[in-house]
């Protein structure tokens, strides 16, 4: 049986979006031997769909023609513009009525947006991109983000993170059609990973942000920021701001929105990520950006990023595995 996929394809969208599926379900055709894909790119209007990139894409079926096909899946691909307008109310209803129909449906970047907006993930886990996380989480209260995730499986939904992960998701469809053996092929064609490992917060640049709260707390944390190997306790930060260590504990939480031990903990894996991306050895690293020993510092890093030190400095670096 051939399985009818759709990808909504928005103006603006953004080509990998929709291109990386495209390719792993193609490449599961031909290592299946026979189609058991066919692939639909759906536009809200008549005429070329430009993306984000400038490159233009022809769709095969336009929401409102007569003779729209049945889909097995529908997914939406992610376009910059999704996170901040308000989806028109023909593509909403359009979505629903398919998603009703189909077997599963989901997105890809922040495709969740125009889902969310068409009430389809209320009550349900999803993710989006990071950049957008905390965007998206306040507009729809209603939806378990799962910011941390490559993609999320839930029910009929499934979603992906940003960009690259819409070909992770592909090869997750590809795994519960056609079987791990297959999807397996079709990875190692591709040369990408059958499993990524950690999750998409290894690839985030959220950091602490930007100094925040009155200026004797921003001088402090300019501070740190400038120099995290240096000893950062609540006393030693106290008296650089010329306060009590009680009286900064709680003003800092209260105008920084956490406590001064996790907000140093962010900085210093931020500075780590850094080095590690130099190609740094992880014991330099964590004696570098203040840690007491490389053991804290794997524990620290892998909390807010999800892969060990080693893992990231690999990935990043394009170390074999096994390397030291």
């Amino acid at each position: 049986m051939t399985l009818r996929i759709g990808i909504l394809a928005m103006e603006g969208a953004q080509l990998l979006d929709i291109s990386g599926p495209l390719d792993v379900f193609a490449e599961a055709n031909l290592q299946a031997g026979r189609q058991a894909y066919a692939i639909s790119i759906i536009a809200s209007a008549l005429g070329p769909v430009q993306c984000s990139s400038g490159a233009r894409l022809l769709p095969d079926v336009v929401i409102g023609q007569a003779d729209m096909p049945r889909f097995h899946t529908v997914l939406v691909a992610g376009a910059p513009h999704l996170a901040h307008r308000t989806g028109d109310e023909h593509v909403l209803r359009w979505l629903r009525a398919a998603s009703a129909a189909a077997r599963r449906y989901g997105s890809v970047c922040t495709g969740a947006f125009l889902l969310a907006q068409a009430g389809l993930l209320n009550g349900r886990r999803a993710t989006t991109h990071w950049a957008v996380a905390d965007q998206f989480a306040e507009r729809f209260p209603d939806v378990t983000l799962d910011v941390d995730a490559i993609h999320v499986r839930d029910g009929k939904i499934r979603t992906a993170a940003g960009v690259t992960a819409g070909l992770d998701l592909a090869l997750a469809l590809v795994e519960e059609d056609l079987g791990a053996e297959i999807a397996r092929r079709v990875a190692a064609q591709l040369v990408m990973y059958f499993r990524r490992g950690g999750g998409q917060l290894q690839y985030s640049r959220r950091g602490a942000g930007s100094p925040a709260g009155r200026s004797a707390l921003q001088q402090v944390q300019r501070w740190v920021m400038a120099n995290p190997a240096e000893q950062h306790g609540v006393e030693q930060l106290a008296h650089r701001a010329g306060m009590s260590p009680r009286h900064f504990a709680r003003l800092f939480r209260l105008e920084v929105g956490v406590t001064p031990s996790a907000w140093v903990e962010a900085i210093r894996v931020e500075a780590a990520q850094r080095l590690l991306e130099t190609g740094a050895a992880p014991k330099l690293v964590a004696d570098q950006c203040g840690f007491c020993d490389v053991d804290t510092f794997r524990r620290a890093f892998q909390r807010k990023t999800g892969v060990t030190p080693a893992a990231y400095r690999r990935v990043q670096i394009g170390e074999p595995r096994g390397a030291s």
